[in-house]
């Protein structure tokens, strides 16, 4: 069941792309009571990542606190760990881990989150669900249509809302889905009418090469019968022969 109400208590990093510049009070404040803050990134030197905190105040986030996955951010968040000589020795890693624990303790599966496509990988994307910290979006997750690799529908950088998949305690970690995001069968197939020619997407053959699986939408598709010379990722003209509400299926003839 998806729970449509939004639960954030960590944005993204970058989720608002507004500048911060910080008065004297709001960084002692942030460093007494450990709050998670957000800054630009002004340069990454010898593997130190500087931070415009505002008002010729920097903040630097050492090699061994800046976590995972920072992909040449704009923006990243970070707790102020100390002062020294009004420089100001920030912790990512810190943001992350605090981050992750609010997710592993208090998200429930089937809630939506924000998140941004962090890194991809042949098997999936991870998303930054807050302060850096990452969920496992599988590839299969992405959208019901066979895909070959995430970059075919995800960017790095690109704002996507996925649903809570699982959470794992022990290990920490939580993978989320996409492709419920992206409406339900009926949802989708609405619009759509029997005799209707459609533009389609070449998919995958079944095992026993007698039928074609034709992507409609990002998450609808349509079974044709075999017809040769089509590749993967071919765009074509299909014909609506049948919808089966029932099966929630809908047989196709490539034009």
């Amino acid at each position: 069941m998806i729970n449509n109400n939004i639960y954030q208590k960590y944005n993204p990093e970058g989720w608002n792309e507004n500048k911060k510049l910080y008065t004297l009070d709001e960084l002692n404040l942030a460093k007494e009571k450990g709050l998670v803050l957000e800054g630009f990134v002004k340069k990454q030197e010898n593997g130190n990542t500087y931070i415009d905190l505002g008002n010729d105040r920097i903040g630097i986030i050492p090699k061994n606190k800046l976590g995972i996955y920072l992909n040449n951010n704009h923006f990243v968040q970070f707790k102020i760990e100390d002062v020294k000589n009004n420089v100001y020795m920030l912790s990512r890693k810190s943001a992350q881990e605090e981050s992750l624990n609010w997710a592993i303790n208090e998200l429930k599966k089937g809630e939506i989150i924000n998140g941004i496509v962090k890194n991809i990988k042949p098997y999936g994307a991870f998303i930054d669900i807050g302060s850096g910290a990452v969920g496992l979006l599988h590839i299969e997750d992405i959208s019901v249509a066979r895909m070959k690799s995430p970059a075919e529908r995800l960017d790095i950088g690109q704002r996507i809302p996925v649903i809570v998949k699982e959470i794992n305690k022990e290990e920490k970690k939580i993978d989320v889905s996409y492709k419920e995001i992206l409406g339900t069968w009926e949802e989708n197939i609405k619009d759509i009418k029997v005799g209707e020619v459609l533009d389609g997407i070449i998919k995958e053959v079944t095992k026993d090469r007698k039928g074609i699986f034709v992507e409609l939408k990002p998450n609808l598709v349509g079974l044709s019968e075999y017809k040769s010379g089509l590749i993967y990722g071919q765009k074509v003209k299909v014909f609506v022969k049948k919808i089966l509400p029932d099966k929630k299926k809908i047989k196709l003839i490539i034009k």
